[in-house]
């Protein structure tokens, strides 16, 4: 990961790791230096909390701008969002089985997500993921992918033109074409 202004690091970038489990699920697994800024913004650790965005976000998309965004904290909040074009939220809040591994109050913190495969659009092509630390002047955004220089003012990390592909398939064992029930669900109950 990258400093938005393409700047390299100054310490361990944030990792996340995903891996199949089986047809219905697969692990996300993120591990990041800790940096207790922001601090905990409360929250039940294991339940949904909006606001993590100051945090470790993933998000998965198809080219029909379709994904999801699975955002998770240090202290055992997470957010997952299915959204169905840029910026346009179907479904928010979805329950999540997340927990932290491992924090240390000095170093690093580690997270674990099962993420059902229900909550990805189909045919995913593109990937990208954001570590977000520190408050005011020290505010740090870092990306998989980062949005060039001077592209924006503001962070803008639903950028879908700058994600990059991502072959899913390789971690799911069957291959998602369609909507699953909760998308559907969830593209009906924003039509109403």
């Amino acid at each position: 990961m990258y400093f938005r202004d393409d700047q390299p690091l100054t310490h361990r970038p944030a990792t996340i790791e995903l891996r199949s489990l089986n047809d219905e699920s697969f692990q996300m697994d993120v591990e990041g230096k800790f940096f207790n800024d922001p601090q905990n913004p409360g929250g039940a650790a294991g339940e949904p909390f909006m606001g993590l965005w100051d945090f470790e976000e993933l998000f998965l998309a198809n080219d029909a701008n379709q994904y999801v965004e699975i955002e998770v904290g240090p202290w055992g909040q997470h957010i997952v969002l299915l959204l169905n074009g840029v910026h346009k939220a179907i479904r928010h809040s979805l329950p999540l089985d997340y927990n932290v591994v491992e924090r240390t109050e000095t170093g690093s913190w580690q997270g674990r997500a099962i993420i059902p495969t229900a909550y990805l659009p189909p045919n995913v092509t593109k990937i990208n993921a954001y570590a977000i630390h520190g408050s005011g002047a020290n505010r740090t955004y870092e990306a998989l992918y980062p949005v060039p220089q001077g592209r924006f003012e503001n962070p803008d990390f639903h950028r879908l033109d700058f994600f990059r592909p991502a072959n899913i398939s390789e971690l799911l064992p069957k291959a998602i074409t369609s909507l699953s029930p909760i998308w559907i669900e969830s593209m009906n109950a924003a039509k109403n």
